[in-house]
């Protein structure tokens, strides 16, 4: 059987490649600043105001964003998307993806995830 979702981006997660897409509402990350994954918690404890207890483990991350997403939708826009995770091993970038999807399909609110891999010159 083939699986004709293979390859698909889910809704959640846009992909732009040429910097031209206007999210506006979004709560904004510098891909530079996500490149490991203490880094990518400090920016989104940073951005999002989290409780300080926020942990660095997934299932912190998750704990956090999930009653986050009980006081409305989110849209988290990636800069420099290329950079997200670049330093961690490639699981990290996978685990990241499964949490935030995870999220997307069962929290209250909606979850939105734009990842930005323009190049700035």
């Amino acid at each position: 059987m083939v699986d004709e979702d293979a390859g698909r981006v889910p809704d959640w997660l846009i992909v732009c490649r040429d910097g031209a897409l206007e999210v506006p509402g979004a709560v904004v990350l510098a891909g530079t600043t996500t490149r490991t994954r203490a880094g990518l918690f400090a920016a989104l404890a940073a951005v999002l105001a989290l409780p300080t207890y926020l942990g660095n483990t997934w299932d912190a991350l998750s704990d956090v964003l999930r009653d986050r997403l009980d006081t409305g939708p989110l849209t988290l826009l990636i800069t420099d998307a290329g950079q997200l995770l670049v330093d961690e091993p490639p699981d990290q970038y996978g685990l990241l993806l499964a949490v935030l999807g995870d999220l997307a399909a069962s929290a209250p609110h909606p979850l939105r995830v734009v990842l930005d891999e323009a190049v700035r010159s």
